[in-house]
């Protein structure tokens, strides 16, 4: 008998089923006792990024996108192989008899025995011979067939929650284009409201609360989603919830007629967010690198809104505010942006891009009707 192997098996069994148990089945909170899971991740991230950095521009988020799916292929295949390789080691360490073709059974032949009754496929050729072999083989193969089983059921959820995130996101793109930007989603409202017609920018924050603290939810239990890159061109999650934090933040110190108490719960559902999965990683966030709005593009901002017709405070006690919102979550946005390699978006809206709705593979011109507001004329009798 080889205590060691032995030893070092039943600790590597009962490490694999507790990460999994962990990762798939428990609703984790920020802190974990065991970060295999989290090595494995942060580890093959930084590889993929050194890989993806050697890719041409175009292509390089598509190449990031599959980040997402194949680690999580990879992590279940790890995890299905080091414990055939754990129950190999245990029953060859204990040299349990077994049927085999071969006079000498050798640790290879433990470990097809280990394998075929893992996946539960049975050829027969080798099997155990005594009771505790048969016990171990047992074991395994229910361990096996829950693992599968615990599989088929986690892909659902899943992707059930990587579709709700993206409805939300899908619809961002009339309201605030793509990229989406702050600036954008306020000029369109604010000529809306400027021109008489009723918006519905309470009923779209109240969405985007709930949407927030359902990312939250589904992110922290299943962090693989966040490198979980959106469908469509010029779209992230991270994209869309930083543009509604620099909304409600707009919203809060300088629109005093709009729905400002809808804006102060978005503005803490959505912080919140980004707040938590930055501590996944483990990292403290520094200070960002570059101010996202200096006075000068926050001037041409202000010139935008008022533009489309609405009122706004532009006086030093709202650019005051305002910067302090944008220092409750600027820092963990962009610690983000770098950790995931996602841009963040603009304050300002880009007039040289189409809405994605506007365009299509084959047409890439803006021919379609205008989505800015205009005011309504008066009516001559």
């Amino acid at each position: 008998m080889n205590i060691a192997v032995l030893v070092f098996c039943i600790v590597m069994l009962g490490y694999i089923i507790w990460e999994g148990f962990e990762t798939l089945v428990l609703p984790r909170r920020i802190e974990r006792p065991l970060r295999g899971t989290s090595v494995f991740y942060q580890s093959f991230w930084a590889m993929w990024c050194a890989l993806a950095r050697r890719v041409p521009l175009p292509g390089r988020d598509n190449f990031l996108s599959v980040f997402g799916p194949l680690s999580l292929l990879l992590l279940l295949t790890l995890w299905a192989c080091g414990m055939i390789l754990a129950f190999a080691g245990i029953m060859w360490s204990l040299r349990l008899p077994i049927h085999a073709p071969e006079l000498s059974p050798s640790f290879g032949t433990y470990l097809y025995l280990s394998a075929t009754t893992f996946i539960t496929l049975g050829f027969g050729d080798v099997s155990p011979k005594t009771g505790l072999g048969r016990l171990f083989a047992d074991m395994e193969a229910g361990v096996g067939f829950g693992f599968l089983a615990i599989v088929i059921g986690y892909l659902p959820v899943l992707y059930g929650a990587f579709s709700r995130r993206e409805v939300l996101i899908a619809l961002l793109d009339a309201r605030a284009s793509s990229p989406p930007s702050a600036g954008e989603l306020l000029r369109r409202y604010a000529g809306c409201m400027a021109c008489g017609d009723v918006t519905d920018l309470p009923e779209f924050l109240r969405d985007w609360e709930k949407w927030s603290a359902e990312l939250l939810e589904s992110h922290l239990s299943y962090p693989v989603l966040m490198f979980y890159r959106s469908q469509h061109d010029r779209q992230s999650w991270l994209s869309a919830l930083v543009t509604v934090l620099d909304t409600c933040a707009f919203i809060i110190s300088s629109l005093p007629q709009g729905p400002v108490w809808q804006a102060r719960l978005t503005f803490a559902m959505a912080r919140h967010a980004v707040v938590d999965l930055t501590l996944v990683f483990g990292s403290k966030p520094d200070a960002p690198g570059m101010d996202r709005l200096p006075p000068e593009r926050l001037a041409e901002l202000h010139k935008i809104i008022g533009d489309a017709g609405t009122a706004f405070n532009e006086n030093d006690e709202a650019v005051v505010r305002l910067n302090e919102l944008r220092a409750l979550y600027e820092p963990y946005v962009d610690f983000l942006s770098k950790r995931l390699i996602q841009p963040l978006p603009d304050w300002l809206p880009n007039d040289d891009l189409a809405d994605n709705w506007q365009t299509s593979a084959w047409d890439k011109s803006d021919h379609f009707f205008e989505m800015r507001p205009r005011r309504r004329q008066p009516i001559n009798k």
